[in-house]
């Protein structure tokens, strides 16, 4: 678990008891659980508040200590609290949407995220609402590859959604070696986009076992003079979890009409732009944050049907959560790194 908002000493080992589902509620033996960028950024306190943009905070804003993280989980449900059909879910595999919303909409806003505002999966057993676990019993997929799901794809299918990417598009990916990047390049070839990707070139090999008809080896330092090349058409959408100067420089790549989407600022998040190639082009410039109850229904479709297979870099035991961050934070993988309860460290 973290027990502050801190470096790699904050994440301890501890045995806890075991959680009691309330009602509405499941307690589910964890198979698998994802690991995610906001898991540093959450134990860092990164994120900042409105008025105070250095504050220590989570995503959300302040955090209560101790708390396990962790919000990408594949098991099985072990155990039901009181609730109207909670029990019939009891021995079924599942994947848990991690976030809790503002509304009961199909398109609600993710309001709460499991691992940020309630502990998470980084656990043996972990307690989520039964509303939020869908069933997964014949997926082709192990645990390990579901767990890789939620935040990633869930955040690359949202921003697919959000970009209206469609069969026949071409899609340029940024930072495409990364979770969310990698996703997207799997998640827009799936729906029969051409996927041009942004990513090192060392790493190019992998992004195109993922789907990208093309790379842009970012190390060269002419992502969008080689973008424009790749496509002199343009593209339908950008689908960006890099941002920084390439935001204002590249709206140009956009055909008309298309949709620059953001969900990162890995190279920065001050933006200079010229705003009239963005109306007198009709192009839009979308901010979108994970999915919607909608986007994540999509997502269980893909995983029971197993339409994509996520990429898995490497698996660790329980104690060995500081060494998944500590990997995670240098950058040097391609694909997912997935915390396994059951495995040794």
């Amino acid at each position: 678990m973290t027990t502050h908002h801190g470096g790699l000493d904050a994440i301890e080992l501890r045995e806890v008891p075991l959680p009691r589902p309330g009602p509405g509620e499941l307690l589910v033996r964890v198979g698998a659980a994802g690991c995610n960028n906001t898991d540093l950024w959450t134990r860092e306190g990164s994120y900042g508040l409105a008025d105070d943009p250095d504050a220590k905070a989570g995503w959300l804003g302040p955090l209560d200590f101790p708390r396990i993280q962790g919000g990408d989980v594949a098991g099985t449900v072990v155990a039901a609290g009181a609730g109207a059909g909670a029990g019939e879910l009891v021995g079924a595999r599942v994947l848990v949407d991690p976030a809790l919303y503002d509304g009961p909409g199909p398109d609600a806003m993710v309001a709460d995220v499991l691992g940020s505002e309630r502990d998470g999966g980084f656990a043996e057993y972990v307690v989520v609402p039964a509303a939020r676990a869908h069933r997964v019993d014949g997926s082709p997929l192990t645990d390990v590859e579901l767990a890789a799901l939620p935040i990633a794809y869930g955040t690359a299918l949202g921003m697919l959604e959000r970009g209206s990417v469609a069969d026949g598009h071409t899609v340029l990916v940024t930072g495409a070696s990364g979770g969310v990047g990698l996703a997207a390049v799997q998640l827009a070839r799936a729906r029969g986009a051409r996927v041009v990707a942004v990513c090192s070139g060392d790493k190019a090999d992998a992004v195109r076992a993922a789907g990208a008809d093309h790379v842009v080896d970012r190390q060269r330092g002419r992502v969008v003079a080689d973008a424009a090349a790749a496509t002199p058409s343009g593209y339908d959408a950008v689908i960006d979890v890099v941002a920084g100067a390439a935001v204002g420089q590249g709206l140009g790549l956009l055909r008309a009409g298309g949709r620059w989407v953001v969900a990162g600022a890995l190279d920065g998040w001050a933006v200079d732009l010229d705003v009239r190639r963005l109306y007198l082009a009709n192009l839009a410039l979308v901010g979108s944050t994970m999915h919607t109850p909608r986007i994540f229904d999509l997502l269980v479709g893909i995983a029971r049907r197993g339409d994509v297979r996520p990429a898995v870099a490497a698996t660790f035991g329980l104690d060995e959560v500081a060494e998944a961050q500590r990997q995670l934070a240098r950058r040097l993988h391609v694909g997912k790194l997935v915390v396994v309860p059951g495995a040794a460290g």
